[in-house]
């Protein structure tokens, strides 16, 4: 298992209104100033932001876009060699802009119309409860920063790229848009945090890192696969093992690194028929007879 704050830079509000992004010294931006006032700049909208109003514009700059436009044609031929069907179509079916950064409404305007969900604007990481709860709703929260221009194939944390080009296009899916809200709808019904994180680790193993067979082939579903140019080089060579939710909610991980362990779907029905039935389902008493008989690894 694993917290989920690794995943994001601190976002911290200071008593005279101003708001800092706490980047680790390993991050590639941490000794860039620029960068760093960006990125306090972009979490700031965020963070003053309230539910009922418009979602904070941010005027991308022309680095900003480039940013976009090199991961958007570097991922292209990688997700025609790696990306399930079902990903595929649903990208297709988005035409999400891959010439620069669109905006969260922008995305919102696009998606609704396949399958009901939108995207609102969140500073860095969002409370587990209120992440899930809204994903029950139909409604992503996302990032609006980029990765530092100087590694444009490499993030340590999720941006907009990973949120809006690895999950938006997968949400424009009716199947795997499903499936994430089911996941929403489960956090709802759950009270231990043991069982929420039970829950965010099986959806860690799906939709974040899924793979899936297709006529023989190993195909990624995931958001973390497809909106990684690296992973989906290595995902194939890592420890596949058949979908088994005592093992996918309890297996210990580094995020840091590539997944050594996937868990592969059949099919896609099989995926609804395993996963989905489990969101569907899962209550703190199911979840824990699951974790009595899980095998760590």
């Amino acid at each position: 298992m694993f917290t989920e704050g690794q995943l994001y830079s601190p976002v911290s509000a200071d008593a005279d209104g101003s708001v800092q992004v706490h980047l680790g010294e390993n991050h590639p931006g941490f000794k860039d100033e620029a960068y760093r006032a960006r990125r306090n700049e972009i979490a700031a909208a965020a963070v003053s932001w309230s539910p009922g109003q418009p979602i904070p514009q941010i005027a991308y700059t022309d680095q900003e876009n480039e940013v976009w436009r090199i991961v958007s044609r570097e991922l292209a031929p990688k997700h025609e060699r790696h990306a399930h069907s079902e990903y595929l179509a649903a990208k297709a079916a988005l035409k999400l802009p891959t010439d620069r950064v669109p905006q969260l409404d922008e995305v919102s305007a696009l998606i609704e119309p396949l399958t009901g969900w939108s995207y609102i604007a969140a500073p860095g990481l969002v409370e587990l409860r209120q992440f899930y709860g809204a994903l029950g709703r139909r409604v992503f929260h996302s990032t609006q920063y980029l990765r530092h221009p100087s590694e444009p194939l490499y993030t340590p944390e999720p941006d907009i790229i990973h949120e809006v080009i690895g999950h938006g296009n997968q949400l424009a899916s009716p199947r795997f848009a499903r499936l994430t809200e089911a996941a929403g709808q489960a956090s709802m019904r759950l009270e231990s945090e043991e069982g929420m994180q039970f829950l965010a680790d099986v959806f860690w193993f799906s939709m974040e890192f899924g793979v899936m067979w297709e006529d023989g082939d190993l195909k990624a579903y995931g958001a973390g696969i497809l909106s990684s140019y690296g992973e989906m080089d290595e995902y194939a060579q890592m420890e596949i093992r058949p979908l088994d939710l005592p093992q996918m909610g309890s297996i210990n991980y580094d995020i840091t690194a590539y997944q050594p362990v996937l868990f592969a779907a059949q099919n896609l029905d099989e995926l609804e028929e395993v996963v989905g039935v489990f969101f569907d389902t899962c209550t703190d008493d199911s979840i824990a007879a699951l974790r009595g008989v899980g095998t760590p690894a």
